[in-house]
């Protein structure tokens, strides 16, 4: 009977250990707030987005122009963007964001519209 206790315990330790091996590790908390430039690449272009995030603000410059949305944190790697001054109906719905990986000055994130199955991804790199 040890021996299978043994056995099993060593198991599950051998189980743990291979399971943490292919999880990146993600420092979310590092880029909850900040000045950061995203790249993501559309149709072939590279598009650049410069964004300033406090805890529930985020202020987006793309292609000249500036939205404010509120941000809502889910989780320390996941939160939600709704611009506050929509003008459309696809400027309405949520933006789901996701921080995959994270470096010492970047992170990869993807993100969706909410209920939209499409999802592109984007790398940040914050600014000091």
């Amino acid at each position: 009977m040890n021996s299978f206790l043994a056995r099993l315990s060593l198991l599950i330790a051998l189980l743990a250990i291979a399971s943490c091996l292919g999880i990146p590790e993600r420092n979310c908390k590092d880029y909850t707030t900040g000045t950061f430039i995203s790249y993501t690449v559309l149709d072939g272009d590279s598009l650049e987005t410069t964004f300033v995030r406090s805890d529930s603000l985020e202020i987006e410059s793309f292609q000249a122009v500036q939205d404010t949305s509120t941000v809502r944190w889910i989780n320390d790697c996941e939160y939600i963007l709704k611009k506050l001054h929509p003008k459309n109906r696809a400027e309405e719905k949520s933006i789901h964001i996701k921080i995959l990986t994270t470096t010492d000055s970047s992170y990869t994130f993807e993100f969706n519209a909410v209920g939209s199955a499409k999802k592109l991804q984007a790398t940040a790199y914050k600014q000091h």
